[in-house]
């Protein structure tokens, strides 16, 4: 087949092309690796230079293509529809994929009706939750393209659930979870992975990696190190990744903040932990998220406990005792010490990109099959 990407340049603060970057990435590079021509078009809302890319993928094709909206901004995206559709039809994809945000979501929905051609969304988020859903309209746009497309994948079970039944969803929905790199999250001696980071070998530690902001949940563990600290004098709390300025982590001789660590430094904290946390609030983003740590420190093989929302009670189904309920910082504390007490393991099935890529690959054959089916005559 021939397929359309569409996606923004920027995401999770990387560069999709030039860091070959999780999801907005994988996607269209493993459906290239399937034997499929993809093209993929990226709006840079930031500066990057403007360029054409091509990425080795056999046994298909991969080519990147980048625009950004200069100081212009509200002229170049008023203007790259139109653009864009001219070089779709020169391309002729047998279907367009829309992923990254509302405007990529509703572009792809806007450019198949012109092409007469099925689409596809992908929703690494409840986008409803993103700042473009204040502007008036959007909403709206993400709802009737979710509903109108072919196949819609979805970072988290939860978001399955909300596209189907809220959104009305006509084509196939799937829940599609982002994985990670099992080469460099894997389990790894704990002692050298200590030293590595410089953190008490002879201690038990607690911790997390992640945005340590108040809005995602962070004060739930610094409320619940309190108790923690109290009822084990050789616990210390460790921390890594960017600090919320209006919430600060706990003070004190037993608190380790990393600062931002790299991937593969990530993964030597998860392997030099007794426990990790994995914190969620009670919010669209919680209930919808999908926790990447929660791949990572289980890839890790590292104890978890996690707040019970959104997709945590569906993976840890076998381990309700490694729940707590959200925001509740005592039962938080009391969480990890009995996965202290009793370090258990959770048993779940990680599965890599090639896998979760071919599940997708596979609805997108058949909804363009559908499609030639139903218009035989469409080319």
């Amino acid at each position: 087949m021939r397929i359309a990407f569409l996606c923004k340049r920027q995401y999770m603060s990387k560069d999709v092309i030039v860091d070959r970057y999780a999801r907005l990435y994988e996607i269209p590079f493993q459906l290239a690796r399937r034997g499929h021509a993809v093209r993929a078009w990226c709006l840079s809302y930031q500066h990057h230079a403007d360029g054409q890319w091509q990425h080795e993928a056999a046994p298909g094709s991969l080519q990147w293509e980048s625009r950004g909206t200069g100081r212009l901004k509200l002229p170049a995206l008023a203007t790259y529809p139109s653009r864009l559709l001219r070089s779709l039809r020169a391309f002729e994809p047998d279907v367009v994929i829309g992923a990254s945000d509302i405007p990529h979501v509703a572009l792809a929905a806007w450019l198949a009706g012109r092409l007469r051609t099925p689409y596809a969304v992908d929703l690494y988020d409840n986008f409803e939750g993103f700042g473009q859903a204040r502007i008036p309209g959007m909403v709206a746009l993400l709802r009737n393209a979710a509903r109108g497309a072919a196949l819609v994948t979805t970072t988290s079970e939860p978001l399955r659930e909300l596209v189907r039944d809220a959104y009305g969803a006509h084509g196939d929905v799937v829940a599609m979870p982002s994985t990670i790199d099992k080469a460099v999250f894997r389990q790894m001696d704990r002692m050298q992975c200590r030293r590595a980071l410089g953190l008490p070998e002879g201690a038990r530690l607690v911790g997390t990696a992640g945005g340590l902001l108040r809005d995602k949940g962070i004060g739930t563990l610094y409320a619940a190190w309190r108790h923690l600290s109290e009822a084990d004098a050789n616990l210390h709390l460790v921390l890594a990744g960017p600090i919320d300025p209006r919430l600060p982590p706990p003070a004190g001789a037993r608190v380790h903040h990393l600062g931002n660590l790299p991937h593969s430094k990530t993964a030597e904290l998860f392997n030099a932990l007794d426990v990790g946390v994995i914190y969620l609030r009670d919010t669209p983003f919680g209930r919808y998220c999908f926790p990447q740590k929660a791949y990572e420190m289980l890839a890790c093989g590292l104890p978890v406990v996690a707040a019970a929302i959104g997709v945590m009670p569906y993976l840890l189904a076998g381990q309700p005792d490694s729940l707590y309920p959200a925001e509740d910082e005592r039962a938080l504390a009391q969480a990890v010490l009995l996965r202290l007490s009793q370090p258990v393991r959770a048993a779940v099935r990680i599965e890599d990109w090639t896998q979760v890529i071919g599940v997708m690959d596979r609805h997108l054959v058949a909804a363009v099959e559908r499609a030639r089916a139903s218009t035989p005559d469409r080319r």
